[in-house]
């Protein structure tokens, strides 16, 4: 199978990172494709070629993914949005549109936060960091370094599993090539601390109303999400576009978390149309939108709560107690 994509590979503080390019520089602004978690640059191939043609494509491997190198890093949503956001800076990109899918949402979404003035504008397909909700197969991987420890040598196998939505021959060879990437020592180490870093048991821990108000200003928004999505609920996009005034939604009926793998064409022709319309608006985040209670402190907030009742009601015992007390003292003395 020939590769046609071109590959370079960059020391960014310290960490080399691998990313792959299609198309030129042209006037149109360069696109920057943030894939998700235990993928790579290979997650795009489906949709890269039309997206590249009149434009500059580039598809970074996150550190710790793809070909990308393993530190012994946090690997937390930060930290990898400060990658991306030097690596722009060592390629001199100034202006970049962005499209992330899953966990590459989220870091788009950090992205905001580490160097704005360099996004032009945003697409987050399935995102992450939009809402609580999360499988169940990426909530067992937060069991304490479990994946960590002992997680390496199913990571090949994990790939195949969770990558099986794969129909023709190149998308298979792709997994397969995928596969073999994530067999690589400390993958199973960099995909459980992203993966602890964002999700507990309960679900998603680090949402995007959280920091959303440290925001100056948003680029014009778009949310992609595939209608059969079974990993994370649709709903969190529709609530993110209640709150991001401006920002469009897109529903996909037929295609589930890998919208760009299960209706490409589909896919391409909404990214394009968001990306080239010249009437696109800067969203803009609602002034009544309100930030949830991390989890801890939500878990804490419901304990204070019941905490005062229960002082509340043993007050309410006491006194009662100690009115019965001084009647029968009153009655006692008067007999």
């Amino acid at each position: 199978m020939v590769d046609e994509l071109r590959h370079s590979y960059a020391q960014v503080d310290g960490v080399r990172i691998h990313w792959a390019e299609r198309g030129t520089p042209s006037s149109q602004t360069p696109l920057v494709l943030l894939h998700g978690l235990t993928d790579s640059y290979l997650t795009w191939r489906p949709v890269v070629e039309p997206l590249a043609r009149d434009r500059l494509v580039l598809m970074p491997d996150l550190p710790g993914c793809g070909l990308s190198e393993r530190p012994d890093a946090s690997y937390s949503l930060e930290w990898q949005a400060q990658m991306i956001a030097h690596w722009l800076v060592l390629l001199d990109l100034r202006s970049v549109d962005v499209i992330g899918h899953s966990y590459g949402g989220g870091v788009a979404q950090m992205l905001l936060l580490a160097c704005p003035e360099r996004i032009r504008r945003i697409v987050l397909v399935a995102a992450g960091g939009l809402g609580r909700g999360v499988g169940f197969w990426l909530k067992l991987a937060t069991f304490p370094k479990a994946v960590e420890h002992w997680g390496q040598p199913f990571m090949a196998f994990g790939t195949r599993h969770s990558q099986g939505h794969a129909r023709e021959d190149a998308a298979k060879h792709d997994v397969a090539v995928l596969s073999a990437m994530n067999a690589e020592r400390g993958t199973a180490r960099a995909f459980s601390r992203m993966v602890r870093d964002v999700i507990d048991w309960r679900g998603q821990t680090r949402l995007f109303l959280q920091r959303a108000h440290e925001v100056t200003s948003f680029p014009p928004m778009a949310v992609f999400w595939g209608e059969r999505d079974a990993l994370i609920p649709m709903s969190h996009g529709r609530d993110f576009v209640d709150v991001m005034e401006g920002a469009v939604f897109r529903s996909f009926p037929n295609a589930g978390h890998y919208l760009h793998h299960e209706c490409p064409e589909e896919f391409v022709n909404a990214a394009l149309a968001f990306l080239n319309d010249s009437a696109a608006t800067p969203a803009r985040l609602r002034a009544d939108a309100v930030a949830p209670l991390e989890p801890k402190k939500a878990f804490r907030s419901v304990l204070r709560s019941l905490r005062g009742r229960r002082r509340i009601q043993k007050e309410r015992r006491d006194g009662v107690v100690s009115t019965r007390a001084r009647l029968r003292q009153l009655l006692q003395s008067r007999m």
